[in-house]
């Protein structure tokens, strides 16, 4: 089977296409015929490395975490799953040699979720660490809900930062499915356009409005929850807007890492950082986001596309290393590779 590997760390030009052999599942494992292959900012920078041309932890990896595409066999014990299941995959990679980028891949069946059929390979291949994420940063509020539902988030304000961004996106669409309020911060007025076709109620954009007066006067008694793409940069402006006993759920370092802080207006509001990383929060967080997102996809609530707010920059199997530039270089929405044959549209 084809597939793209590397067995050092570097730039792109480390992937390489190669033949490998089809693994068989094992105790506990499914096999799935990838279709789509989803890149995320983490896939590239697992491929980089702290320094280029060190050795990898396994032999040969398999890169990219999320993808989408059919159950191919099922190990011992896998009860859920049939062969010819549409499924989307998470964490494929995580301590594991074995991500989407091939034509078939074997992970626990933990990190494999039904695909509804009326849902295209496209979304299933954008969810994983994007969605997963934005539904943890939107469930840690103090006295807030642990599980996303319609109606979870009603009455509650929440700011998006980077709406046009994958992980943004999803917090949009999330948080407005499950009842809130949502707010987004962008940077021109071509995000702009996506934020609001994504279903933001409100759009600011920070270069060319005074984000905090803008946001106020939305939100005059401050924004409950923050999802923050940027902590140092927005350090002072979530500050400023953010509600007594707000939450600011931090996912990335964009900006700077490290952040200055007003101890004493925030002692004052009483506010809560939460910091998280998707590949420490552990199973049953995990596990709950899968079955809140599938829920969310049986509602419709995620579509993709750019008339969703998420365009789509795709990439055959044999170009990986040109996906992996695109997102390093900060494409605007979500980067995919055709992993099938079948895979164009992402329908099949």
């Amino acid at each position: 089977m084809r597939a793209i590997a590397y067995s050092r760390t570097g730039p792109s030009s480390v992937l390489r296409l190669v033949d490998r052999d089809v693994p068989d599942p094992g105790a506990g494992e499914v096999r799935v015929r990838v279709v789509v292959s989803g890149v995320n900012p983490t896939d590239w920078k697992a491929r980089a490395g702290a320094r280029a041309g060190r050795p990898t932890p396994f032999p040969e990896v398999v890169p990219n975490q999320d993808g989408a595409g059919v159950v191919d066999a099922v190990g011992d014990g896998v009860t859920g799953f049939e062969i010819g299941d549409r499924v989307w995959v998470f964490l494929a990679a995580h301590e594991r040699p074995s991500g989407t980028a091939q034509e078939l891949t074997v992970l626990p069946a933990t990190r494999v979720v039904h695909l509804p059929h009326a849902a295209s390979f496209d979304l299933g291949a954008s969810l994983g660490v994007p969605a997963m994420t934005a539904h943890r940063a939107l469930t840690v509020h103090e006295g807030g809900p642990t599980r996303l539902a319609p109606g979870a988030l009603d009455g509650r304000t929440v700011l998006v930062a980077g709406g046009a961004g994958a992980v943004g996106h999803a917090a949009i669409q999330l948080a407005r499915w499950a009842g809130a309020s949502v707010i987004t911060t962008v940077s021109s007025p071509e995000k702009e356009v996506l934020a609001n076709s994504a279903g933001a109620h409100h759009v600011v954009n920070y270069r060319a409005d005074d984000a905090a007066k803008a946001i106020r006067a939305i939100a005059p008694d401050g924004v409950d929850q923050i999802v923050e793409v940027s902590p140092a940069r927005n350090a002072e402006l979530d500050s400023r807007i953010i509600a007594n006993h707000g939450s600011i759920s931090v996912y990335a370092t964009d900006g700077g890492a490290d952040m200055t802080l007003d101890v004493r207006r925030h002692f004052s509001l009483n506010v809560r950082y939460q910091f998280l990383l998707l590949y420490t929060v552990g199973d049953g967080a995990l596990a709950a986001a899968a079955d809140d997102i599938s829920r969310a996809l049986d509602d419709g609530a995620l579509p993709v596309g750019e008339d969703a707010g998420l365009p789509i920059t795709r990439f055959p199997l044999e170009r990986t290393a040109e996906a992996h530039d695109a997102v390093e270089a900060g494409t605007v929405g979500k980067v995919l590779i055709d992993v099938a044959s079948d895979a164009a549209g992402g329908t099949t």
